[in-house]
């Protein structure tokens, strides 16, 4: 039994000394991520009168951080996508989803509803009871300005580089506890939910981060909010959706 205890004692030991020794590597890191995001400038754009809507709201994520320009975010590529495209982007680095909530404050009316964040819940520890609580302001004022929301939260912080053992495996705890929130809230509420969560082993930013993470190593760069791209287009079908509305109000609208 003493062997038992000391053995559990050193064990300990070890792991609180793992936890020490990088924690200043992940702190080093996160501070990079900050001053990338400050510099990111959210994509926007005023379309043709008759063509789609989409309302973007969340984090530094729907800012665009870590791509080399606004028209390579993720809101950015869905402009690309749809020329007739018209997008307003209300994003906020650093933002919770109790942030987000005020976001979408207002009645105005769109045609979807895009909600990338999550991140900083995952990072800051929201606690469940909170968490789930912001989760269902947002999903709840979403459907007051569209018919079609989606809610896009990052994939597993675990397995990014900038996050060490011990710090990876609370990382993926709280990215997995968020995954199961949002899937649970948007199907409460009529929204979709795009998952982008991966164990190490199936994740490509796991296997290629150099390829597709910016030099923060917690934002996607380019090539990765391309592949978040295809991700909601194989899951949601969110640009075929607005091509189909801008086509119809295109029918709708006659030439002046």
């Amino acid at each position: 039994m003493k062997r038992q205890h000391i053995a559990a004692c050193a064990g300990l030991g070890i792991l609180v000394g793992l936890a020490a020794a990088t924690a200043g590597y992940a702190a080093l890191g996160l501070r990079r991520s900050k001053r990338l995001a400050r510099r990111a400038r959210p994509f926007e754009s005023s379309a043709r009168a008759e063509g789609a809507r989409l309302l973007v709201v969340g984090d530094s994520t729907a800012a665009g951080a870590g791509a080399s320009a606004p028209e390579s975010s993720l809101p950015g590529l869905l402009g690309r996508a749809n020329p007739s495209l018209t997008v307003v982007n209300r994003a906020e680095p650093g933002a919770r989803f109790a942030d987000i909530a005020a976001q979408l404050e207002g009645d105005e009316r769109f045609d979807a509803v895009l909600v990338l964040g999550g991140t900083h819940d995952v990072l800051h520890g929201t606690r469940d009871a909170a968490l789930r609580e912001s989760i269902q302001r947002v999903a709840q004022r979403a459907r007051v300005r569209s018919e079609v929301v989606v809610f896009v939260p990052p994939g597993n912080l675990g397995n990014l580089r900038i996050f060490p053992p011990p710090w990876s495996w609370w990382m993926t705890y709280r990215a997995r506890r968020l995954q199961a929130l949002v899937a649970d809230l948007a199907q409460a509420n009529g929204a979709r939910h795009v998952s982008l969560f991966l164990e190490r082993e199936d994740d490509p930013f796991a296997r290629h981060p150099r390829r597709l993470s910016a030099r923060d190593g917690l934002h996607p760069n380019d090539a990765g909010y391309e592949l978040w791209q295809r991700e909601l287009e194989t899951q949601a079908q969110l640009s075929a959706k607005l091509r189909k509305i801008g086509r119809a109000a295109a029918v709708r609208t006659p030439l002046p």
